[in-house]
């Protein structure tokens, strides 16, 4: 993946149980090991404040603008974070864009009223599975209008993660390369 992809850091935000190696985001990593990683103390506690703490401190360690790519808890903690510190500010670098894959679902977290139920201050994609265990679609379609986010339902794919058998999974590359276009075009009009 090249292009403009290469003028973000792509940080990539694990659910539960940190996506084990045959799961997309570990193969992309190894595709594309510029991806930096955000790791987690305590992967079998998903723990909104710590995880998404953690999202702010890996932001803050490099303050080039960067691309979110996470599946699952991870999406929960990476919109907390920008949320929590809006684009530039509080010392944690821009986030230029987030691709949401397979949300996980707030309300069995007992999470919901810590989220943002506005628009998100950068582009973000939803992208939501028919049959995904960990929230429907029809909740998935509703988070995504709450945070302005476009919603793409792929059909059947399960909770879409390794078991879902996608292997490098390049629809999903197609989508986070269209959302690299789209935070680079918004970063145009708002240097003019």
């Amino acid at each position: 993946m090249t292009g403009v992809l290469s003028k973000f850091r792509v940080l990539v935000a694990p659910g539960l149980h940190g996506s084990g190696p045959e799961h997309w985001q570990s193969r992309w990593q190894r595709l594309y090991p510029s991806f930096e990683r955000i790791e987690q103390d305590h992967w079998d506690q998903p723990d909104l404040a710590a995880w998404s703490a953690r999202v702010s401190r890996v932001r803050q360690q490099d303050r080039r603008p960067a691309l979110i790519v996470a599946h699952s808890f991870g999406t929960l903690a990476s919109v907390h974070s920008v949320a929590r510190h809006l684009v530039g500010a509080a010392g944690a670098a821009p986030v230029a864009g987030l691709l949401l894959v397979a949300p996980a679902d707030p309300d069995k977290f007992g999470v919901a009223a810590q989220l943002p139920r506005e628009r998100l201050p950068c582009p973000s994609i939803v992208l939501a599975s028919s049959n995904d265990p960990w929230m429907t679609a029809g909740h998935a379609a509703l988070w995504a209008r709450r945070w302005g986010s476009q919603f793409i339902n792929l059909g059947a794919l399960g909770h879409i993660n390794a078991e879902s058998g996608l292997g490098d999974w390049l629809p999903g590359q197609r989508h986070l390369q269209k959302l690299a276009e789209q935070a680079h075009n918004e970063q145009i009009v708002n240097i003019f």
